[in-house]
């Protein structure tokens, strides 16, 4: 039987349409761990590959103190097993890997495997989600669903784990401030500096340096110039091509770099601004006058080179009125170094005055935008100190996640051939909830969710204004009684393999952005805040709560005392 490329076969999967494959070309059935294969062929050599297993992927623990995270990754996963399908050089690696004694019937049943009898239930992608609780649920022939353990837990674990941070710098900053993720040159290699800027996009983000992930996922980008540039001018003699057009192309202006040192003089000189700053860099004058040129519909000036006050603002502020004479309006100024909410105030106070003296509509709104470092603690002192920054370029602790390097994704077997499996532990934490399960998310009277419920796969629904007891799923002394004016059943099917069933389709990634920033919003104040924040109730019904302890009594080995 001859080896099926990685991709779709529209006969295996007549519900699928049309799905593209993974962003990453690295994201193949060999993206996985060892021990996949080893139980795969044990599985095989046992006659149990094809036993129908149901598997929970979930997580333990809301990351960076918080008691929230943002699902994110389902995406990358359903595209994975859209095409799933092991290539002839990818069984000849894994012939290769095993030991000799691994028979040839087992390579070829890899070569006949695909994910046509693959069932996946999910959360929806940029939901608001809690420890314990399936964000997917996954369903078929168990050496098959383990094949996907790895990969999936690799998708979901960093794309969950950034949207977090990403929604949680959002959360902090306020709506009104604009995002914008600076991250790729510090982010963990190409990979990671990809689905940083798709994820902190979908959590929260405006834009993007990343021009690579703006032409993959239609992320908007944002980005003007460094350092280098400004310091590789020497002065305002090197500008050979002075002119410039007006904003509607009625007049010239022969020498805008003399119109620039008109301004600066008049700055200098002005009543409300007298004093505050001498002869400025002029160097840095020729590189601001010098971008003006190229680009003077999207001017925005990086000012800290030198010196912020006595030369970057002024500079700025005079090739920026010499644009405004030719119908042109700045965009603003980035800081990036220093005391952000001083020079951010001081910026403020120059642009306001300069419209006042010289009557320029809207100058004092220019925009500033600062980096440097930004975390969330940054941004809380920032907030508390008072400051005039109208973006936040955000990095390093943003895509590496520097506050905690990883959510803690697992996957465990919860059923298998209708027969429910538990996993046990000292670590009351790693015990799973057994079974194939029903989740809903409850709503009180002032719109709020209150609390998430696991049930039994058969079990009745819960209905709104119908009381349901909620039980936490090992503390017996913790429950509570909840009466819904909403329900919402969580877990969807969004891919169905071979089956007739119907399936969710994926939304493009502003729909999911959109989703997480409702669902953020619709939340309670307390469940948000940043320090000590109330945790989110995660329970099961009471028929669940009833047989998790009966089986975890059943499993448990019963000690003997001598």
């Amino acid at each position: 039987m001859e080896a099926v490329a990685n991709g779709p076969n529209k006969h295996d999967y007549p519900n699928a349409g049309i799905i593209d494959g993974p962003t990453n070309p690295m994201v193949t059935p060999l993206l996985t761990d060892l021990y996949q294969f080893t139980m795969a062929y044990a599985y095989w050599k046992a006659g149990k590959h094809n036993e129908r297993a149901v598997f929970d992927l979930y997580f333990r623990r809301n990351p960076f103190g918080g008691e929230y995270t943002i699902f994110a990754g389902l995406e990358d996963c359903i595209r994975f097993v859209a095409h799933f399908n092991f290539t002839e050089e990818e069984i000849a690696f894994v012939r290769e890997t095993l030991p000799a004694s691994c028979e040839d019937g087992f390579y070829h049943y890899l070569r006949g495997i695909n994910c046509s009898d693959i069932e996946i239930y999910s959360i929806s992608e940029g939901s608001v989600v809690f420890p314990k609780v399936p964000l997917m649920r996954v369903e078929g022939p168990i050496a098959v669903v383990q094949l996907l353990e790895t990969p999936f837990v690799n998708l979901i674990n960093y794309a969950s784990l950034v949207a977090t941070n990403a929604a949680r710098h959002r959360f902090v900053a306020g709506k009104s401030k604009q995002l914008l993720e600076f991250g790729l040159r510090r982010a963990q290699g190409p990979d990671g500096g990809i689905s940083a800027s798709k994820y902190c996009y979908m959590g929260g983000f405006d834009a993007t340096s990343n021009v690579a992930a703006g032409r993959l996922f239609g992320i908007p980008l944002r980005g003007t110039h460094s350092h280098a540039f400004v310091s590789s001018f020497m002065s305002p003699d090197e500008i050979l091509e002075k002119s410039l057009h007006s904003r509607d192309g009625s007049t010239v202006c022969e020498d805008f770099v003399s119109l620039v040192q008109t301004w600066l003089s008049k700055l200098k000189w002005s009543k409300l601004l007298a004093g505050i700053f001498g002869e400025t860099n002029q160097s840095e004058l020729a590189a601001f006058t010098s971008y003006a040129l190229a680009f003077p519909h999207n001017f925005l000036a990086l000012v800290d080179t030198y010196d912020v006050v006595r030369s970057g603002i002024p500079n700025f502020c005079a090739v920026a009125l010499a644009l405004n004479d030719l119908g042109y309006k700045a965009i603003g100024i980035r800081l990036d170094s220093g005391d952000l909410a001083y020079l951010s105030c001081e910026a403020r106070m120059f642009f306001c005055s300069i419209e006042k003296e010289f009557g320029v509509p809207d100058f004092g709104r220019t925009s500033i935008t600062a980096s440097n470092d930004l975390n969330e603690e940054t941004l809380d002192a920032l907030n508390k100190q008072g400051h005039e920054v109208d973006a936040f370029g955000i990095g390093t602790h943003l895509v590496t996640c520097y506050a905690q390097p990883a959510l803690g994704v697992v996957f465990k077997l919860v059923e298998i051939n209708n027969q429910p499996r538990i996993k046990l532990s000292e670590d009351v934490s790693k015990v799973s909830i057994p079974c194939k399960k029903r989740c809903y998310r409850l709503y009180g009277k002032e719109g709020y969710p209150l609390v998430d419920i696991m049930t039994g796969e058969n079990e009745l629904s819960p209905k709104v204004g119908e009381r349901i007891l909620c039980r936490h799923p090992f503390n017996e002394s913790k429950r509570a009684y909840v009466v819904p004016q909403k329900v919402e059943e969580l877990l969807k099917c969004f891919w169905s393999g071979s089956s007739d069933k119907g399936r969710e389709e994926l939304p493009p990634i502003k729909d999911i952005r959109d989703r997480c920033i409702k669902q953020l919003e619709n939340m309670r104040p307390d469940h948000m805040r940043r320090l000590n924040p109330t945790p989110y109730k995660v329970s099961v019904s009471a028929k669940l709560y009833d047989f998790i302890h009966f089986l975890w009594l059943n499993e448990a080995p019963v000690g003997e005392l001598q």
